[in-house]
C-alpha cells in the first residue's frame, strides 16, 4: 500500500486561532505522499468527526495551542466511537503540557506531537499505525 492511499484529517479544533503549525504538519505530509485534508480553524469536535467519516480518513491530527487540550481531544475519540469509526487514529499536537501527554494517551489519543518535532516522527507514526 502506498502513502497515497492513506488520508489524514487536520484539524483545529476550539477556538484556538493560530494555525501555522497545523498548516505545516498539513503541507509536510502532503510533500511525503498523504492526502491531506485541512479542516480550517475554529472546528467543533462535531464537525470534526462529522468531515472525518464523510472524507473516510484514516486519521485525525489535532492541532491546538489554547490549553482545551484536555477536553476537546478525548471529544472528538469519544464522538468517533459513538459513531461507530473507532478504527479512525486520532494523533494530536501543539503546545501540549508534557504532564498531560500521558491522561491523553489513556483517553485515546495515539500520540502527541509537540512544537518541534521533526516531521519524520509523524510519518513513522503514521506508517507504523497504517492500515495495511
Amino acid at each position: 500500500m502506498s502513502s497515497k492511499n492513506v488520508r489524514i484529517l487536520i484539524a483545529k479544533p476550539g477556538l484556538d486561532g493560530h494555525d501555522r503549525g497545523a498548516k505545516y504538519i498539513a503541507r509536510a505530509l502532503k510533500d511525503n505522499g498523504y492526502e491531506v485534508i485541512y479542516t480550517g480553524l475554529r472546528q467543533t469536535p462535531e464537525s470534526i468527526v462529522q468531515t472525518a467519516i464523510q472524507e473516510d480518513v484514516d486519521f485525525v491530527g489535532l492541532s491546538l495551542l489554547s490549553g482545551a487540550h484536555n477536553e476537546l481531544f478525548p471529544k472528538v475519540v469519544e464522538l468517533l466511537k459513538q459513531n461507530q469509526a473507532e478504527d479512525i487514529i486520532v494523533f494530536g499536537g501543539g503546545v501540549i503540557p508534557e504532564e498531560d501527554i500521558p491522561a491523553l494517551n489513556q483517553q485515546g489519543i495515539k500520540a502527541i506531537f509537540t512544537p518541534g518535532t521533526p516531521i519524520k516522527d509523524v510519518v513513522s507514526f503514521i506508517e507504523k499505525n497504517r492500515k495495511t
